[in-house]
This record gives C-alpha cells, sequence and structure tokens, in this order.
C-alpha cells in the first residue's frame, strides 16, 4: 500500500526586516558638507543679485533691504537671522544652532567677497531664476541632511518638519512664494513673476527630496 504524501511543513512567518542602520555623519563630514551647501547657495545667490531678482525666506527679506538701503546682503542676512538663534537652541538642539550659524556667517562673507571671484557679462532674468532656484535648492539640499539650515524660514520649516511631519520643502515654498508677492509693493510685476519661478525651482529641490524617512543619517 503506497504511503500517503508527507504534509507540508507548516510555514514559518519570514523574519522583519531589520531597521535600518543610522550612521551619524562625523565632524569632517559636517564641515565638507556645510562649506559645500553654503558655496552652491552663493552662487545662487550671485545670479539673483545680477539679475535683480528676488528669493524668499529671511533671503528675501535682505534682498529687498539690499535693493533699498543699498547695504550688502551678507550684513543684513547675517542681522536678521539672529534672533532665530534662540528658537534654534531650544527647539532643534545645539549642535543644530552652532552648524547653522556657522552656516550664516560663511554665506555673508561668501556674498561680501564673491565679486572678486565671479562676475557675469549677461544674464538672462527667467535663467538666472531657474538656475538660481535650483543650485540654491541643491545647497539648502546639502545642508538639511547634515542638521543645518541658514536660519529664518528654514529653521521653522525643519522644525515643523520634525514635529508634526510637515514637508519641510512645502512649507518652505508657501512661505517664500508670500514674501515674493509682498515685493511687488516695490519691484515690477514681471521681476516679482520670475522671482516666483525661481522659489519654486528652489523648492522643488527640497521637497521631492527632503522628505521624513527618506534619508537617515544625521
Amino acid at each position: 500500500m503506497s504511503s500517503s504524501p508527507a504534509a507540508p511543513a507548516p510555514s514559518t512567518p519570514s523574519a522583519a526586516p531589520a531597521a535600518p542602520v543610522v550612521v551619524p555623519h562625523s565632524l569632517t563630514e559636517d564641515a565638507v558638507a556645510i562649506f559645500t551647501g553654503v558655496l552652491l547657495i552663493s552662487v545662487g545667490v550671485a545670479f539673483f543679485t545680477s539679475a535683480g531678482l528676488l528669493t524668499g525666506g529671511t533671503a528675501g527679506l535682505a534682498f529687498l533691504l539690499h535693493y533699498a538701503t543699498g547695504i550688502g546682503f551678507g550684513k543684513i542676512f547675517f542681522v536678521l537671522n539672529l534672533p532665530f538663534y534662540w528658537l534654534a537652541l531650544r527647539k532643534l538642539g545645539r549642535a543644530f544652532t552652532v552648524k547653522t550659524f556657522i552656516a550664516v556667517l560663511l554665506l555673508s562673507l561668501l556674498t561680501e567677497l564673491q565679486s572678486q571671484f565671479l562676475q557675469f557679462a549677461q544674464l538672462q532674468p527667467l535663467y538666472a531664476a531657474i538656475a538660481g532656484g535650483l543650485i540654491t535648492g541643491t545647497g539648502f539640499l546639502v545642508l538639511f541632511r547634515h542638521r543645518c539650515s541658514l536660519g529664518g524660514v528654514g529653521i521653522a520649516a525643519l522644525y515643523l518638519q520634525d514635529r508634526y511631519g510637515w514637508r519641510a520643502g512645502k512649507v518652505q515654498m508657501a512661505v517664500d512664494c508670500g514674501i515674493v508677492l509682498l515685493a511687488l509693493w516695490t519691484v515690477e510685476p514681471l521681476r516679482v513673476a520670475w522671482s516666483i519661478a525661481g522659489a519654486v525651482a528652489l523648492n522643488l529641490v527640497l521637497a521631492m527630496n527632503h522628505r521624513p524617512g527618506r534619508y537617515m543619517a544625521v
């Protein structure tokens, strides 16, 4: 008599996927990233200033005051960011605050000295807006992924993302476009439209590449 086929062995539940290992950035990696991000942003600022454009956030306010007073962008930008360090220190920690202060100081210095190294003989405004926005957004992305920002709206956007899961890029895009629209009081509408295109390009880089859970290093 033939034996009955053996019953299949009970299936065992597959092991749960291992949690991703979070590898902190070293001090050297942070330093190189801050310099890289700030340098990219300073190039984006050069595009905007050479074409007479604006951007959002604290930088946008610095641009407006720069155009209105003739005081250097870097000086105004540094002073405007001073009140935001208190929020950064309380909500985002000492390391974030120190790195942000260094980044703001470095950008202020680079933008003051940059005319000695970079000048544009001709720059079409729409190209300046798109290229400057993409370059600046990439610079911000580098800073954000190393727990650093350029103060102001960037601090608030990162806090809201950490606290409530709101995408930093979308928060900053909404604020940036609002600030640029305020420039309609003092800047010609076409230039404001170009500036909005630059702000959208900048923040699309962040919205697509910087979101909770996508990047695990700190």
